[in-house]
């Protein structure tokens, strides 16, 4: 039976465990995916379990991305460059590491333009949207602008710091940030000046940010979009099948119209 875990602090939130259960179901895979709440020395033991076998593989949402990449023994390219893995694997003992953010932002973009960017945020999802995005004119901002230029070094993707809280006129707002999970949002200039939004965060209703960018007529990528896409590419790295994607939607849109991404 085929046994997977979603690794962070907070999960009771998530809705992975209903997404990759529907999966599973629509491939007639037998296996388990469930949801465990962890401290540094927790993941540290998951990856033992993914390294000897007991665990076949896992999902790391916040605040332990980083700490997975360095965990893992080996990385793919994206998960190099942003230092940041969501999802981990065993290939013949090696614990391997991936993002699955950096495609999935790519995959679930749709209606967004293909102009300038504002990312919010400085850590693995901030990371992943940088690379996603590279090639385009980026900002980022961050409440420590130390730490926006050290993930731009890191990344070796071009682009700019500056203030948090502030809007740039004609960008995409890109907000990779847990504001929008709880009762803290985005500011308002912030969406009043974007040309759409691209929103990391999802709840039991829309954000407060993606409400707000609806009603002044621009384009939005919801949470849910992201979870969807890049939990089939963590899917099909596991299984080697292809992801069945509308199931999958289906499963969490059922959940939501009854509550990071992952």
């Amino acid at each position: 039976m085929l046994k997977l875990a979603l690794l962070g602090d907070p999960v009771g939130h998530s809705l992975s465990p209903r997404l990759h259960a529907a999966a599973l179901q629509a491939t007639g895979l037998e296996g388990e995916y469930v949801a465990r709440r962890v401290d540094a020395d927790g993941l540290a033991d998951a990856v033992a379990e993914i390294r000897d076998g007991r665990l076949h593989g896992a999902n790391v949402t916040m605040p332990h991305k980083r700490l997975a990449a360095e965990l893992a023994d080996t990385r793919g390219s994206d998960a190099q460059r942003a230092d940041s893995v969501n999802t981990l694997l065993s290939v013949d003992g090696v614990v391997h590491g991936e993002s699955t953010d950096v495609e999935g932002i790519r995959r679930a973009w749709g209606p967004l333009s293909d102009g300038g960017v504002l990312i919010l945020g400085a850590g693995g999802a901030a990371a992943a949207a940088v690379l996603a995005l590279e090639g385009r004119p980026l900002a980022v901002s961050a409440r420590r602008p130390e730490r926006a230029h050290r993930m731009l070094e890191r990344t070796g993707v071009a682009g700019t710091v500056v203030e948090w809280g502030i809007g740039l006129p004609g960008r995409v707002v890109v907000n990779a940030t847990p504001l929008g999970m709880g009762r803290e949002g985005l500011s308002d200039r912030v969406i009043e000046q974007a040309s759409g939004l691209f929103e990391m965060p999802y709840g039991a209703d829309p954000t407060h940010a993606a409400t707000r960018a609806k009603a002044l007529g621009l384009p939005v990528v919801e949470g849910l979009e992201m979870l969807v896409a890049q939990a089939a590419l963590s899917f099909e790295i596991w299984t080697g099948l292809s992801a069945p994607i509308d199931a999958m939607r289906r499963a969490v849109e059922d959940d939501h119209s009854a509550g990071s991404n992952l």
